[in-house]
């Protein structure tokens, strides 16, 4: 549905730092465990919607009234979803190609 990546993944924090905090460990996360890197972030000077872009998928961590304000979840409302399984249980993961990995145009 959108030349700009394949995922998007879209959460929200209850204060500012909050969301600097939980961007932060996304961050952490996914460089530990699966050793990726944003190719690009936005947001963090003021903490209100930051943006990790990881090129197959993009990561929003807004406040919560910045999420309701630009509802991406509406604008995007023709994508299918996939919801965050319960803690704990078994979950499949979709290959993750990593950074710049984005087929090209000839194959």
């Amino acid at each position: 549905m959108s030349d700009v990546t394949d995922y998007f993944v879209i959460c929200h924090g209850g204060s500012n730092r909050q969301v600097l905090a939980i961007a932060q460990a996304v961050e952490e996360r996914l460089s530990g465990e699966l050793h990726l890197e944003p190719d690009h972030v936005e947001g963090r000077r003021q903490g209100e919607w930051v943006l990790l872009d990881y090129i197959d998928f993009v990561v929003h961590v807004f406040v919560e009234e910045k999420r309701s304000f630009y509802a991406l979840e509406r604008l995007w409302g023709d994508a299918p979803r996939l919801e965050q399984p319960p803690e704990g249980a078994a979950t499949h993961r979709p290959a993750i190609r990593g950074r710049g990995s984005r087929p090209t145009a000839s194959g």
